[in-house]
C-alpha cells in the first residue's frame, strides 16, 4: 500500500472516531435530566439496581454503546472501501421464477444438511432466460463493491461479530443469492460476481478458525471474510488490518475519555 492511501485510511479512522465521540457524548449528556433518555429509561430494573449504581449504569450503557459502536465500524468500512472500490448500496433488476425456485432449493438443502455450501452451487443461476414476465426486484445492500481495477463485483453481508442464528443465516444467504441473480441478469456474461459473509473481528480470536455452525451451514468457507481478511479486503492490501488496528488503537483513548465523562456525569447526579 502506498503512503498516500495509508494516510487516507488513517485520516478516515481519526475523523470518524472524533465525530463519534462528539455525537455520542452530546446525545447522552443532553439526556442527563430526561427520564425518557436513552440511559435513564433503562435504569429502572429494580433487580439490577440492588447491585449498586455503577452496575446499574454499566448495564444500561453497554446496550447503548454496543449498537452505536457497531454503526461506527460499519461506517468506517464503507468510507475506507471508497478508496479502492465503487461503493453502491442497492441492487435492482429482473429476477426469474426459475432463479427463485433454484434459490429455495439450495437453501432447503443447506438447512437439511444434504449438501455443504460451495461457490459452484449458484453458478447455474446465471443461465436463466430473461423475458417480460420476470419480476423486478430491489435490494438495499450492505455492501455492493465494484473493484475499479479488476472490474469484479462483490456483494458483502457484514455482521460486526458474526453471530447469526439459523433463521438469520438462511435469510442473509437468500438475500445475497437474489442479489447475485439480479446482477448476473443485468451484467454481461463475462462479469464476475462474488458473495461474501464478513465480520469486523473474529469472535473466536484473530487467526483462529471460524466455528459458528449456523454461518457455515449456509456459507462456504471460500465466502468468508473474517476479521483480518475483511479489513485487508476493504483496504485492498495485506497490511490493511494492521493499519486499521494501529490507527484505531491510537484514537481509542478518545473513546475511553468520552465514556468516562458520561459515566462521571451520570454517577454524580
Amino acid at each position: 500500500m502506498n503512503n498516500e492511501k495509508e494516510l487516507e485510511i488513517r485520516n478516515i479512522i481519526t475523523k470518524n472516531i472524533e465525530d463519534f465521540c462528539i455525537s455520542f457524548k452530546q446525545r447522552h449528556i443532553g439526556e442527563l435530566d430526561k427520564p425518557e433518555g436513552t440511559l435513564n429509561s433503562k435504569i429502572h430494573n429494580i433487580f439490577v439496581a440492588g447491585l449498586g449504581d455503577e452496575i446499574l449504569y454499566y448495564s444500561a450503557m453497554v446496550r447503548s454503546f454496543d449498537s452505536s459502536f457497531g454503526n461506527l465500524l460499519e461506517k468506517l468500512a464503507i468510507e475506507i472501501a471508497t478508496i479502492n472500490y465503487d461503493v453502491r448500496k442497492r441492487v435492482e433488476g429482473p429476477l426469474t421464477n426459475e432463479q427463485t425456485s433454484e434459490i429455495a432449493y439450495l437453501l432447503e438443502s443447506y438447512k437439511r444438511n444434504e449438501i455443504k455450501p460451495t461457490i459452484s452451487d449458484y453458478q447455474s443461476l446465471r443461465n436463466s432466460v430473461i423475458d417480460d414476465t420476470n419480476s423486478t426486484k430491489r435490494h438495499e445492500s450492505d455492501y455492493y463493491l465494484i473493484d475499479k481495477d479488476k472490474g469484479t463485483h462483490h456483494l458483502i453481508e457484514l455482521k460486526i461479530g458474526g453471530d447469526l442464528d439459523n433463521k438469520k443465516a438462511r435469510s442473509e444467504k437468500e438475500t445475497l443469492l437474489e442479489q447475485y441473480a439480479i446482477l448476473t441478469n443485468t451484467l454481461g456474461e463475462d462479469e464476475k460476481v462474488y458473495l461474501h459473509f464478513a465480520t469486523a473481528y473474529n469472535r473466536f480470536g484473530e487467526n483462529k478458525e471460524w466455528k459458528q455452525g449456523r454461518v457455515l451451514q449456509f456459507f462456504s468457507p471460500d465466502e468468508l471474510l473474517i476479521g483480518k481478511d475483511f479489513w485487508n479486503f476493504i483496504c485492498k492490501s495485506p497490511q490493511g488490518y494492521d493499519i486499521v488496528l494501529d490507527q484505531y488503537n491510537i484514537e481509542s483513548k478518545k473513546i475511553s475519555s468520552m465514556l468516562n465523562e458520561i459515566k462521571n456525569s451520570y454517577l454524580s447526579k
